[in-house]
């Protein structure tokens, strides 16, 4: 960012100074004297480490609309506007104002918007009151809130039926005949 010089409107760019992290006063490495992580300290380490396991993460913001991507290679997508894509990934959260629409393939799903597609998820599906999952549905586990909505073809654990191999079929078929 600049800052606007007020003699005849020339631009002085401002310095960048990276922050440092807070050390209490008299401990010099941010250890108290008896050899304890400070307060300051230790909220620093668990900052960093939370950052560090939220990974990638693509947040598209409310009016924002993306269409006709791939997305892959993203931790966390957060949808807050309109997006239609395929995408690959380990957790989607579609906000109340948020919209969906394409095929994924998630670890974990929390729908609190509108799902429109093919959407597989391999470990837990969550449907808010407010959300409204539509089209070909497979999942590992399913919570639905009070309200929240679910239609189109649905069917429990992440590999479709007609993945399955020939002789599973057969043997649940035989199971069904007995």
């Amino acid at each position: 960012m600049a800052v606007q010089n007020p003699f005849f409107g020339k631009r002085e760019p401002e310095t960048f100074q990276p922050r440092q992290p807070a050390i209490t006063p008299g401990s010099a490495n941010g250890l108290h004297p008896a050899g304890t992580p400070s307060p300051a300290s230790s909220a620093a380490a668990s900052a960093k480490a939370s950052t560090e396991s939220t990974g990638s993460k693509l947040t598209v913001g409310p009016n924002i609309k993306l269409k006709g991507v791939e997305i892959t290679d993203c931790d966390t997508l957060v949808v807050e506007g309109t997006v239609e894509a395929t995408m690959d990934s380990r957790v989607i959260q579609i906000s109340e104002q948020g919209a969906f629409r394409g095929s994924a393939d998630i670890d974990i799903a929390e729908i609190r918007g509108d799902f429109n597609g093919t959407l597989t998820v391999r470990q837990k599906l969550v449907i808010f009151s407010t959300g409204k999952v539509s089209g070909k549905i497979r999942y590992g586990k399913l919570v639905i809130e009070e309200g929240g909505q679910i239609s189109g073809e649905i069917d429990v654990g992440a590999a479709s039926s007609a993945a399955r191999s020939p002789g599973a079929r057969s043997a649940e078929a035989a199971a069904i005949a007995a």
